[in-house]
């Protein structure tokens, strides 16, 4: 089984949702591991740390290190692990 990261490219949709011919393609990379962190991590993780997780999985950076913490918990936490 292969490790490798694997490159997405999707076209990006014009307003009437055709593509056209010049338009440009955009990409995100899907990183190989889900993050295995449980709710306590995410609150004693560093600011840093949580914008490198977050731009690795091509999510906003947006905020205050608090809003950061709640948005990584509710996008990589299970429901019942975020209570």
């Amino acid at each position: 089984m292969s490790t490798a990261n694997h490159v997405f490219a999707m076209p990006r949709m014009g307003s009437n949702n055709q593509t056209s011919n010049n338009s440009k393609m955009c990409s995100f990379q899907m990183p190989v591991h889900y993050p295995r962190y449980q709710k306590s991590d995410y609150e004693a993780m560093p600011e840093w740390k949580l914008d490198c997780l977050l731009k690795q999985y091509g999510l906003p950076v947006n905020g205050d290190v608090n809003q950061k913490r709640k948005f990584a918990m509710g996008a990589f936490l299970w429901p019942s692990q975020y209570e």
